[in-house]
């Protein structure tokens, strides 16, 4: 195979596994590898790697011309659908070599899947252009061999051309440097067949994109044509003919879909082949007429294009501009554009329409098609179009954002902000401005629903975009934010569009994807492809029998005879009669009626549908519709023989209106008959059909692993490219979607900015003196040059003043929403619209990574941004930046300074290029002119990141439209094997092209009179042998948007009622079994001539309560007008009906047997606010239009409409009429005005009707069902309160059982009343002393508890006891007279066990020696050493010269004493008194700090350093102003010119200029401003400064000697505080200079209390260093250890801090070492020493924040203490039972001190120390007579492995060297013992020394020996 080397700028791929063996053609694996060169096996490390190939990513060429859609062959149903740029190149690009090698893929060798390489960090604005990508290896591809080929011809086109897109092999095949003539012939017939696909358009332009560029086009074929005119053989010159029909058809294609980019190449062959042509038809070769006229056309199109050349109009690959198949036909609706055109929009032009035909036929197929495709267009683009025209001469009013279009709706400020990736391709968030549409009800809105249009300017429509909504979220939509899919026109413009560009958008309130599938299924269809034209266009009544019974049809009705001897007949005729076949044609050898439970009409319509090729069944309202659909698919799937006769299975295609009556179908289906079914539609709410939809079915394991080979690999192919592309794409988008939320920080846009004006930006504005002090500071340039930094607060750039502080504050506060969470649940208009809108398969799912990718973008405006809109918690200015949040801005000015930013963001005008490029120094522009670069700069940066993502948009876009075919093709196969497809009438518009392929025969479309004509015939195929038409075109028909058009034109006349108008023959339904006479009597004959009763009618109940079972309640209150939208509402009507609804719930009717309808969905809400789900929870609650097919017992219709302008709205249709009416089955109780209604001809009749009747009135009589002949009138709502309880308003009177009487008023539920509870006194009798019950009559009635005296037998004691209780049972409570061993009265009542443990308060003494009060129980537990806390006041005086505040338990009996509580009170370096307790040393105030400025305030702890504030200093005034910054001592000195301002009182002022003024006046407040403190106070011209931390006032003299003195006995650093109240001077702008001096002092104090950093950093690395050194410490204590390793590297730790962590460093390894001892003392002495430890172990773990003298020396005494015992105790150990009584002696006295509870002292110490020192003789030190660490370094030292080391058997140790085993006899130097021994064995007396090494046996052993042999197995494993 030839190497093909990858484009420099292709990037390496994740290396995949394939999926199958290697097919024909293509080399075996290991034949593969040693073809290829061999770096192409290598992975990236370098290492062979068997089974990994990296794979090779062909990206396009970015000036590549995109390319133009597909004209001449079926559209892609998705809704984005394009071709762009390097489409032909890019699809090679990480295609998985899923044609190689199948089983590597199996064998799960996936390691590089999803990973990409590492990312720079760091310069995110220079992050790496899409095609900057390292070089690649080479690739190993699958040859496309002829047998391949050959092999592909016997495929169907789709898997062909599939295949071939997804074979990295057919560049290959193309680029051959020689081909046979047979092998081109082969390719040629290939490709024809691969574009002869109809449902796989992105793999078909894939293909195509490939042959464009190819040898095979430019070189071999074109000798290929040359050839022919030469070749001698006439067999060969015979077959000529259909090899130029497949290069003429090929060039066909290609020109079509590539008209810039191949026209020249397609030039080239329509002169070559005319000359070929001629040539073979002058040699005798017969030339077909068909071929030349294909390369007629062909040369038309060349010619066209050639001259659009010229032109300089052919430019791109962008459109189709001849199509073939319709030559000069331009004005052909095939041509006509789905979307509006620049024309249209502008131009206030009539298109042509034709009416819809209603009386009479179509001239032809192509007229009908014609007629219906315009007049369905014009239903959506008119409002548009004259929506349009009327804002366009609306631009100039004031007015426009309040004011309503009636055919659009206006969103203004829309901006696209960021592309995304979603499963249907590529959309776009997009958010508009919300406050025009702050009254909006999302939630229930029709606005921006799935699937509407809306169209998009920037320069009043001069230039559009178009786009469908895509997501539609509620919170979202609050936001302002909705998703937008633009179409494929749209994408090409989308390529300039910046996130600052501001659009006007309008929507139409029309379903576009619905118009757009059908509008592109009539474009499809060919007219001799309609069915039935005989009928549905020459309107020819005759309708024969479909033709799959023209061979005969034998039925068996087996199924549908559910009873048969309900027929009368014998139990064998019945069986004959089951089993007899039935000619179905032949009428007389059907079952009978009774037999099928059907009636007369029914039955005919049965024989009808069976037997009709076009049937049409009227069923008016409650006649049985469904139950006779249901009936004939029963009947056809039962007799699937007779109509399934052909190998290819059919499935029957049933389409419904709704969603719901399509699960009510499909339901009865299912129920009746178990068969194969697959639902296509909106989200469905019945569980049984939930297993049927397309996106279960397709994730069927079982049909993923049926699914053909091709579309697997093509579908992973697809996956991955779509995931890469996505990443990249998502991380583009997430940088364009941060630059609207802040300011970019300067380096990010320095790319964009000119080199003179970046320098002029960080230079600063150098003619500012002040600028210098901000230089070298961590701060943003951008802010400070933006006004948004420190100079904001000095500096004045051109703004007029200060800002209003009303406008921050004026946000709009949000309105609080109503709690509806117990309210009842009522379905959203726009949710049930959505729901019937959106396929299933379309629905977006929410990404599971949101949060994740909101962190992401989080971290992305982190980076990028120096201020931050979206985020409170972030900086405003340079300030937080420099000191990290630790000094508070000002709110008002940050949130001032937000809102500048965020508007001037919005703002559109930007500088000129010309204007930015005569600017030197940008910090001489005023602050308006900076906003306008800044946004040149930004728009730059934005244009230049879009460009770096477009090229990824359009791969994943490109990924996403292949998708969706293989997803078509997928469920082709699904759909296929069903023998039930249900769809709705959006998912068959959606699905054409499947059902064109799947063809099924019989079509059922049920609410046919509800669908538009054009849906219905886009849903058939030309294969439909058999069409049936259920509905009633008399209750609700299809809705058109235009009025016109439904009126003068007929759109709204549905297919189904345009047959019936031409007399094509259908069958009525006469047998209503749905309403009661009364209730039919209003539709017939006003709507229906006759409509008879079915018997079961006639047997209804009289409805309860009521004396009508229907009545019209008529007023006259006037609606109101929902401000959204154009809905009403009827307060008085809604609040009638929820009473009335409630009344019937009292005569208890279940809640699931009432329905309350209205006409309206603004009275839906206006009644849901009045139905609390705790009254109503059950009760259905619709609009009419949405309960068509639904009926209930009970129904109460609110009409709504009452006005004085008689304006009636729709409910003057009459089939709105018909199915508001007909609802009901027992019982309609409606309200409205009827007097308006009346002028309406049809509600007069009705009207004339009830008034016969007497059905119709002011007010409805209700009826007391408990007292017949009680009635009461309401004719509102207040009304019902005569009638409380659902009855009438007299007492109930009910004697209930317990003889007392019902306290209720009347009420019918609960007749008997069962469920009531009476609350009156109970009066039985419980007991035979005649007590009675104390309870409520309704409660249970308790056993008498009435207390009674009585005897107890066992003690003879009298008691009071419960009447009802037992003497013998009842506990005596008398004191118990017994008593127990220790002599003490036993404490329980007498009727209870004596108890074995005494309870008696005694006085003992405890181990400690003191006296306490114990439970007598307890004595013996303190005998026998058990612990007993004692609680004895400590008596020890602490270090502190406090009392110790612990216990003698607390405090272990005076060896670790309780910190002290005493409080300190010291004053602290801050000025605050210390709030710790005693100790040693005060820590660092922790209260919050209190200095403060002017600025802001410090916000850590008083004991931290504070971070200076470096604003500029404001102390000025007219004579001095002060330059330094604020945390600096002021240059400036104090004025003492007094202050001209006057009081609020009218008096001059008492301060000085520039001092704020003093409160207190001289004249109002002479008393207390002249009193003496200071001495001058009283003087005439004495001035005054107030203190702001105290408001204390002081004459201006005395108070400036006072705050400058410095006092020579002064040694105390600390704030001078006021003369008077004693507070810290913390703020004071005239001595500010004395305060700084005194802070910084301050300070000073506070970094030596906390140490430097540098200090700190090295002490803690030094403590680390030393942690891991301590062995034992993380052997013995590793949470101990953790837990200070955590604090080490802890931030702001102190020097205090430090120390502590230093002494617990020292004590815990000091206790560990004790632990490790342990080991050596006696076993049965180490459970007292281990308690002992862990006492010490417990105190030590204490939180603290340093250790005090007291405890330092308490845990050093103790510490010691156990040092010596467990020295005392090893040593003993070593001596065994050996001691002498004078050494046991002296021995227990040192153990009883070691072993004491008192505190050990330093006398206690050397005491121990004399007597150890004096046994040393008697007790060997040790086991070893060395320390732990002298042991460890003798070992090291040494060098030897374990088990080298040996003691005497006196324990003196020695050790043997070489192999450890004993070879000769040796005397202990200490005590002359023998030691060693010969040939390796021991002296018996001679041990191993473990406590030495830890040996658990001799280096030479039979053990060692063993383990050695295991070491080394295990060293060479």
């Amino acid at each position: 195979m030839e190497d093909r080397r990858p484009r420099p700028e292709a990037r390496p791929r994740n290396p995949q596994n394939n999926h199958r063996g290697p097919a024909d053609g293509e080399l075996p694996p290991r034949a593969r590898n040693q073809a290829n060169h061999p770096a192409a096996n290598a992975p990236r490390g370098g290492a062979s790697q068997p089974g990994r190939r990296p794979r090779v990513t062909n990206h396009p060429d970015a000036s590549r011309q995109r390319e133009e859609r597909f004209g001449a062959m079926g559209r892609n149903p998705h809704q984005a659908r394009r071709n762009h740029e390097g489409q032909a190149n890019e699809e090679a690009r990480g295609q998985r070599q899923s044609q190689e090698n199948d089983t590597r893929r199996r064998n799960g060798n996936q390691e590089g899947r999803g990973r990409r390489p590492p990312r720079p960090s760091e310069n995110f604005h220079q992050w790496r252009a899409p095609f900057q990508k390292p070089a690649e290896q080479q690739q190993l591809v699958k040859r496309l061999g002829y047998k391949f080929l050959e092999g592909l011809l016997q495929k169907d086109p789709s898997e062909v051309v599939i295949t071939l897109a997804t074979s990295l092999g057919l560049e290959e095949l193309l680029s051959h440097s020689s081909m046979k003539s047979d092998f081109l012939e082969l390719i040629c017939r290939v490709l024809r067949k691969a574009c002869s696909s109809r449902m796989d358009r992105q793999s078909i332009l894939h293909v195509l994109g490939k042959l464009k560029n190819s040898e095979f086009l430019r070189v071999f074929l074109p000798a290929y044509v040359v050839g022919m005119i030469t070749k001698p053989i006439p067999d060969v010159r015979n077959q000529y003919p259909e090899h130029i029909s497949n290069i003429v058809s090929l060039l066909q294609d290609l020109v079509s879909v590539f008209p810039a980019s191949s026209v020249q190449v397609t030039s080239m062959f329509v002169s070559l082949l005319p000359a070929s042509l001629n040539a073979l038809r002058a040699s005798g070769v017969n030339i077909e007429e068909e071929t030349e006229k294909s390369l007629e056309k062909v040369q038309t199109i060349v010619e066209h294009l050639q001259e659009k050349r010229r032109e300089g109009t052919l430019r791109v690959d962008t459109f189709t501009l001849v199509q073939p198949e319709d030559e000069g036909s331009v004005e052909s609706y095939r041509t006509m554009p789905i979307y509006p055109t620049y024309s249209e929009v502008h131009m206030d032009e009539r298109p042509f329409l034709r009416p819809n035909i209603i009386s009479g036929k179509y001239d032809s197929a192509a007229v009908y098609l014609d007629t219906h495709f315009r007049l369905l267009r014009e239903d959506f683009v008119r409002p548009l179009r004259e929506g349009i025209l009327e804002l366009l001469q609306s631009f100039e009013d004031q007015g426009l954002k309040k004011r309503k279009f009636d055919d659009i709706r206006i969103y203004f400020d829309t901006r696209i902000i960021t592309p995304m990736c979603s499963s249907s391709g590529i959309v776009y968030k997009v958010k508009f401005d919300t406050k025009p549409l702050k009254f909006v009800r999302w939630q229930n809105s029709k606005r921006l629903l799935y699937g509407s249009l809306v169209c998009m300017s920037k320069d009043n429509f001069e230039t559009f975009l178009f786009a469908t909504v895509s997501n539609r979220e509620q919170e979202d939509l609050c936001q302002g934010i909705v998703q937008l899919c633009f179409n494929e026109q749209s994408q090409q413009l989308l390529a300039e569009v910046k996130p600052s560009d501001s659009f006007l958008m309008v929507e139409t309130t029309a379903y576009f994807e619905a118009y757009r599938h059908v509008l592109e299924g009539l474009q499809e269809v060919q007219e001799e492809d309609v069915p039935f034209q005989r009928n549905i266009i020459e309107c020819d009544s005759d309708v024969s029998e479909p033709r799959y019974l023209l061979k005969g049809g034998t039925y068996d009705f087996t199924s549908l005879i559910e009873n048969p001897s309900a027929t009368g007949k014998s139990l064998r005729n019945a069986e004959v009669l089951r089993r007899r076949p039935v000619n179905i044609l032949d009428p007389s050898q059907w079952p009978s009626k009774e037999a099928l439970r059907l009636d007369d009409s029914q039955m005919e319509a049965l024989q009808f549908a069976l037997t009709r090729e076009l049937a049409i069944i009227q069923g008016p309202p409650g006649t049985g519709k469904t139950y006779v659909g249901l009936k004939i698919v029963q009947a056809l799937l039962a007799n699937e023989h007779v109509w399934q006769v052909s190998y290819q299975k059919f499935p029957i295609l049933v389409v419904c209106y709704t969603n719901h009556a399509l699960d009510q179908f499909l339901e009865g289906i299912y129920k009746c008959q178990k068969t194969s079914i697959v639902r296509v539609g909106g989200r469905s709410n019945s569980e049984i059909l939930k297993q049927f939809t397309l996106r279960e079915l397709r994730n069927k394991r079982e049909f993923r692993r049926n699914l053909p080979m091709h579309l697997r690999r093509a579908y992973m192919s697809i996956i991955t490219e779509m995931k890469e592309s996505e990443q990249e794409l998502h991380e583009g988008a997430q940088t364009l979607e941060c630059t609207m939320h802040g300011v970019l920080r300067e380096q990010f846009l320095e790319k964009y900015i000119s080199s003179q004006h970046w320098q002029s930006l960080m230079n600063g504005p150098v003619q500012d003196t002040e600028w210098v002090l901000f230089q070298g500071r961590k701060h943003s340039m951008m802010l400070e040059w933006l006004g948004l930094g420190i100079g904001s607060f000095t500096q004045s750039v051109g703004s007029a003043g200060p800002e209003n502080p009303a406008q921050a504050e004026g946000e709009d506060e949000e309105e609080e929403g109503e709690e509806e969470a117990s309210l009842i649940k009522i379905a959203e208009e726009a949710d049930l619209i959505q729901a019937d809108r959106v396929i299933e398969e379309e629905e977006v799912v929410r990404p599971r990574r949101q949060k994740k990718e909101e962190n992401g973008v989080d971290l992305v405006a982190q980076m990028l941004l120096a201020l931050r809109l979206d985020n409170p918690g972030q900086g405003a200015a340079a300030v937080q930046e420099q000191a990290t949040g630790e000094w508070q801005t000002q709110r008002g000015h940050k949130k001032k300074m937000k809102k500048r930013v965020r508007n001037e963001l919005l703002k559109l005008n930007t500088m000129t290029e010309a204007e930015a490029s005569e600017i030197q120094d940008i910090w001489q522009l005023d602050l308006s002119s900076r906003w306008q670069l800044y946004r040149l700069w930004l728009q730059r940066y934005q244009a230049d990141t879009r460009r770096r993502i477009l090229n990824f948009e359009r791969q994943y876009r490109t990924s996403a439209e292949r998708l969706a075919e293989l997803r078509l093709q997928e469920d082709l196969h699904i759909l296929k094997d069903a023998q039930i497809v249900g769809m709705t009438t959006t998912g068959a518009a959606k699905y054409r092209q499947i059902l064109q392929k799947v063809e099924p025969q019989i079509v059922i479309v049920e609410e046919a009179a509800e669908v538009l004509e054009a849906h219905t015939i886009a849903t058939l195929s030309k294969a439909c042998q058999h069409l049936i038409l259920i509905g009633d075109h008399q209750q609700l028909r299809p809705s058109a948007n235009v009025y016109d058009l439904a009126k003068n034109f007929n759109l709204e006349v549905s297919l189904f009622e345009r047959l019936v108008k031409v007399n094509i023959p259908f069958v009525r339904l006469n047998y209503q079994h749905r309403m009661r006479p009364e209730i039919a009597r209003l539709l017939t004959p006003h709507i229906y001539q006759d409509l008879e009763n079915h018997p079961s009618v006639l047997k209804y109940e009289e409805i309860k309560g009521v004396s009508s079972n229907i009545f019209f309640i008529e007023h006259n209150f006037p609606e109101q007008k929902i401000q959204e939208g154009k809905s009403h509402q009827n307060q008085h009507e809604a609040q009638f009906v929820v009473e009335l609804c409630k009344y019937f719930l009292c005569q208890e009717y279940l809640p699931s047997q009432i329905t309350i309808l209205t006409t309206y969905t603004g009275q839906l809400f206006c009644l849901r606010k009045l139905m609390p789900a705790k009254t109503f929870a059950g009760v259905k609650v619709h609009v009419v239009d949405k309960y068509q097919g639904e009926e209930n017992d009970i129904i109460l219709l609110s009409l709504v409409r009452s006005n004085q302008e008689g304006k009636v709205g729709f409910l003057q249709i009459s089939n709105r009429i018909c199915v508001a009416l007909s609802r009901a089955k027992k019982g309609m109780y409606c309200i409205g005005n009827m007097k308006m209604l009346a002028k309406v001809p049809l509600w007069s009749r009705i009207i004339h009707t009830l008034r016969e009747n007497k059905q119709i009135g002011p007010a409805l009589q209700l009826c007391c069902q408990n007292h017949p002949k009680t009635y009461t009138l309401v004719s509102r709502a207040a009304d019902f309160q005569k009638v409380p309880e659902g009855g009438c308003n007299l007492p109930c009177e009910f004697r209930l059982s317990c003889g007392h009487v019902c306290t209720r008023a009347c009420h019918p539920y609960d007749f008997l009343h069962k469920e009531f509870q009476c609350m009156k006194p109970c009066q039985k009798v419980v007991c035979p002393d005649g007590h009675r019950c104390p309870l409520v009559c309704f409660q249970q009635c308790r056993p008498c508890e009435v207390k009674v005296l009585k005897t107890i037998p066992r003690c003879g004691h009298q008691q009071m006891v419960p009447c009802s209780v037992p003497a013998s049972e009842f506990c005596c409570q008398e004191p118990c007279p017994k008593f127990l061993k220790c002599g003490h009265r036993c404490s329980v009542p007498c009727g209870e066990k004596c108890v074995q443990w005494c309870s008696e308060m005694v006085t003992t003494e405890l181990k400690c020696g003191h006296s306490q009060q114990v439970e007598c129980e307890q004595v013996d537990a303190i005998r026998y050493a058990l612990p007993v806390q004692c609680t004895t006041k400590c008596s020890a005086m602490l270090d502190c010269e406090h009392p110790c505040p612990g216990s003698c338990h607390s405090c272990f009996e005076g060896r670790f004493h309780e910190r002290c509580q005493q409080p300190c009170k010291r004053l602290l370096i801050c000025s605050h008194k210390c709030q710790e307790p005693c100790t040693g040393e005060c820590p660092p105030c922790q209260r919050v700090c209190q200095n403060r400025c002017v600025h802001s305030q410090c916000q850590k702890k008083c004991g931290e350093l504070c971070s200076p504030c470096v604003e500029p200093c404001v102390w000025r005034c007219q004579h001095y102003q002060c330059t330094k910054l604020c945390s600096e001592p002021c240059d400036r000195p104090p004025c003492y010119v007094p202050c001209t301002k006057l009081l609020a009182c009218g008096h001059p002022c008492i301060g000085l200029c520039g001092e704020p003024c003093p409160k207190k006046c001289r004249v109002c407040h002479q008393e207390e401003v002249t009193q003496i403190f200071f001495g001058f106070e009283d003087e005439p011209d004495a001035r005054f400064v107030q203190l702001e931390d105290c408001s204390h006032i002081f004459e201006v003299q005395g108070l400036d000697h006072y705050m400058n003195e410095q006092e020579e006995d002064e040694v105390a650093i600390r704030l001078k505080v006021c003369p008077m109240c004693q507070v810290p001077i913390r703020k004071n702008l005239r001595y500010g200079t004395s305060i700084k001096r005194r802070l910084e002092e301050i300070e000073v104090v506070k970094q030596k209390i906390q140490g430097s950093a540098e200090e700190i950093k090295a002490s803690q690395e030094r403590l680390k260093a030393l942690l891991e050194t301590k062995t034992l410490f993380s052997e013995w204590l590793p949470e101990n250890l953790t837990m200070l390793k955590k604090k080490l590297d802890q931030k702001n730790l102190s020097v205090k801090g430090l120390a502590l962590v230093e002494n617990s460093i020292s004590f815990y390894d000091r206790l560990a070492n004790l632990w490790n001892s342990l080991e050596r003392v006696p076993v049965y002495e180490q459970h007292n020493v281990r308690t002992r430890l862990r006492q010490v172990h417990e105190w030590l773990e204490k939180k603290r924040l340093s250790f005090t003298s007291q405890e330092l020396g308490d845990l050093q005494s103790e510490i010691q203490r156990l040092t010596y015992l467990i020295n005392l105790l090893t040593r003993c150990k070593v001596a065994g039972g050996k001691l002498s009584g004078e050494v046991a002696e002296e021995v227990h006295g040192v153990r009883k001190i070691l072993t004491g509870t008192s505190k050990f002292t330093r006398e206690d110490e050397e005491l121990v120390q004399r007597k150890l020192e004096a046994l040393k003789g008697s007790l060997p030190c040790f086991a070893l007579g060395i320390s732990e660490e002298e042991r460890v370094q003798i070992v090291s030292a040494m060098g030897f492995p374990r088990g080298h080391w040996f003691k005497c058997p006196n324990g003196h140790v020695y050790v043997i060297s070489e192999c450890g085993g004993a070879m000769q006899r040796g005397t202990c130097p200490d005590c002359k013992a023998v030691i060693g021994g010969e040939r390796h064995t021991l002296e018996s007396s001679n041990r191993l020394a473990s406590e030495m090494d830890g040996a658990q046996h001799a280096a030479w052993s039979e053990t060692a020996n063993n383990l050695l042999d295991f070491e080394e197995i295990r060293r060479l494993m």
